[in-house]
């Protein structure tokens, strides 16, 4: 399946390979060093073989989670469509109201036309105009410009802080934290270095009883079917701990170099696996294996991938070196049985450093003092006054859907705005300068 993408110059670093960079880049690398999807596992991580089975169905496939990381793009409106994963009905029908507004590039388009499968997960972050909202819905579709849909929305997390929660229905879980990124798997020296997001056939893998629900931290859920669906297919012992939402690692007993993997990217993903591990956060809900990859205005993992190896990352042939590979990954997997919010991998020394900090050239952000804005909360008017007087700034004011309410300027320092005619709630306010750089904040109208 041919994909055709526009490189989007929005942001300054936006696809810089995180290679090159001995800071962080927020687009690429996004969340907290302490966030679940970046600490890697430790060295008291207590292991629960998995005995995840053999899939029969098809040899790998991929979850692609669509992340549009340009807040300077054009806002576009997202309708509901009730079409979910119902086969019979289109995704592309808007039939409810207005979910929110989001910026996204006019090229951009993911329909029955691109998409991978019948009725894909299509879980969708959103990076809004602050630089900094991460909006997630599911399932999404764009199948033109200005048709777009979407049915569920969990609440918004922030690119900077944990970014546990998100679009994954099956657990609840990030669309874009633990995603395998555009350049982290199309090269021999690749290391991809945060935790990863796997689909486990539930049937066939996953555990259910009434106490648990079939789910465990970090995920907030099970799938709604998951009573009489979950370990229905199984034939491997029962694993209590082998669960929606577990934390599946290779023990970091194991020698990855007596393991024999025949492909580079199986090695690379072995290190990730072993290092950082992998949440479950869906069902496949066939017998298959999948891991999410990035679907983004900048390209697919999965066309890098072919034309970084020569061979697909979705294969059916259940006997390639490359499937093979997989399957002595998912086989080999353990539970750490141990990681909670207080003692995330298993507690211990990481066994591999934990992120870095995050650079000041991805997104260019700036102080909280360089600007007041005053009153905060306002009844009928606000004031902006810059720090620096000698800037002319771009300004926009948003509601937390993320519609465009009001744009303004700021020259020699300072500007007043009358807001008696927007409607009391939480909105926020965003502003720029000719160098890209950036500053938001919230506020409040009575």
């Amino acid at each position: 399946m041919l994909r055709k993408f526009t490189l989007l110059l929005l942001l300054p670093l936006l696809f810089v390979s995180q290679k090159s960079q001995a800071q962080r880049n927020p687009l690429l690398w996004p969340f907290a060093d302490t966030s679940i999807w970046n600490m890697p596992i430790g060295s008291n991580a207590v292991y629960v073989d998995a005995q995840i089975q053999a899939p029969t169905r098809f040899g790998m496939t991929v979850d692609e989670d669509i992340l549009i990381l340009t807040p300077n793009a054009p806002m576009q409106d997202i309708y509901i469509s009730y079409a979910d994963w119902d086969r019979n009905k289109d995704r592309c029908l808007r039939e409810g109201p207005l979910l929110f507004s989001a910026p996204m590039p006019d090229s951009f388009l993911v329909s029955p036309q691109n998409w991978d499968g019948l009725t894909p997960n299509s879980g969708a972050a959103i990076l809004m105009s602050d630089g900094q909202t991460i909006k997630q819905t599911q399932p999404f579709a764009r199948c033109s410009n200005n048709n777009v849909t979407s049915h569920y929305t969990p609440p918004d997390v922030n690119l900077f802080g944990e970014g546990i929660r998100g679009a994954h229905g099956g657990s609840g879980l990030s669309a874009i934290g633990g995603t395998i990124r555009l350049g982290e798997l199309d090269d021999i020296n690749d290391t991809i270095r945060h935790v990863l997001k796997v689909n486990l056939y539930a049937a066939a893998n996953l555990y259910y009883d009434s106490s648990t629900e079939g789910y465990r931290w970090p995920a907030i859920r099970a799938d709604g079917y998951a009573a009489g669906n979950y370990g229905t297919q199984r034939t491997n012992p029962i694993v209590q701990a082998c669960r929606m939402g577990a934390l599946l690692a290779l023990p970091n007993y194991y020698d990855l170099d007596s393991m024999a993997f025949e492909t580079i990217p199986g090695k690379i993903l072995a290190r990730a696996f072993l290092k950082y591990g992998a949440y479950i956060v869906d069902d496949t809900a066939w017998d298959v294996y999948a891991i999410e990859t990035e679907w983004s205005p900048e390209g697919c993992v999965i066309e890098e991938f072919e034309s970084a190896w020569g061979f697909p990352f979705i294969e059916s042939n259940l006997n390639t070196p490359w499937t093979r590979d997989m399957k002595k990954i998912f086989m080999n997997l353990h539970v750490v049985d141990n990681n909670a919010p207080g003692n995330i991998g298993g507690g211990g020394k990481p066994l591999a450093p934990l992120a870095p900090p995050f650079g000041t050239t991805s997104i260019n952000r700036l102080p909280e003092d360089a600007f007041r804005i005053f009153p905060n909360p306002t009844k009928d008017f606000i004031g902006i006054e810059a720090k620096e007087f000698n800037q002319a700034f771009s300004g926009k004011i948003f509601d937390l859907r993320g519609k465009l309410l009001k744009t303004f300027s700021v020259r020699n320092g300072i500007q007043q705005l009358n807001m008696a005619d927007v409607a009391q709630g939480i909105y926020f306010i965003h502003l720029s300068n000719e160098k890209g750089e950036i500053f938001s904040k919230k506020i409040v109208k009575n």
